[in-house]
């Protein structure tokens, strides 16, 4: 069989080509069928390692002009599937800017203190380790399921008091559950 005939056939049957049709089409098939390619922006093994670990993200939507939002705030987080996930009162400047189109956020990660005047500056965490994301909202009841089990776990001792709110103000509308996946 031809070169250009076998290279044809393997684009066909991309999903299913054997080993052997692989090594004879050379390194080139191998890079183009053999493993999916990410469909996520890769983190630094560093970030990826603290959003593991750390109890906050300082979140600031970016406006369309690519330039940080003036609202930022450290907020509770579940790192879920690769996506940094939260809820949040719909009336929070993070669900406002969704709201108006404004996709794009900066995440810090780590927990910096307090952000605002009452403690000083509150821009320590501008010097952790930081990445852009795109936000949009899900209505996925099992996903909310799945970041209130994490917050059970990160955040024993407060959550009693909010998983109630949480879960009603998500069924009535009242909260979003937005994610944040890395780009």
């Amino acid at each position: 069989m031809s070169e250009k005939r076998r290279t044809a056939r393997a684009s066909e049957r991309a999903g299913r080509l054997t080993r052997r049709e692989l090594i004879e089409l050379g390194a080139g098939a191998l890079a183009a069928f053999a493993w999916p390619r990410p469909s996520r922006a890769a983190l630094a093994l560093d970030v990826s390692g603290l959003l593991e670990r750390s109890g906050f993200v300082y979140v600031s939507p970016l406006k369309s002009d690519g330039s940080e939002s003036s609202c930022h705030g450290e907020v509770w987080y579940g790192w879920l599937d690769g996506d940094v996930v939260l809820i949040t009162s719909q009336t929070s400047w993070k669900a406002r800017a969704l709201a108006r189109g404004l996709e794009r956020t900066r995440i810090w990660v780590g927990d910096h203190g307090r952000v605002g005047p009452v403690l000083g500056s509150g821009d320590a965490f501008r010097k952790g380790p930081s990445f852009e994301a795109r936000a949009h909202a899900s209505g996925d009841a099992a996903l909310l399921e799945h970041l209130l089990a994490t917050y059970r776990r990160k955040y024993p001792n407060e959550i009693g008091s909010w998983e109630s709110r949480m879960r009603s103000g998500f069924e009535s509308g009242e909260r979003v559950l937005i994610r944040y996946t890395p780009v």
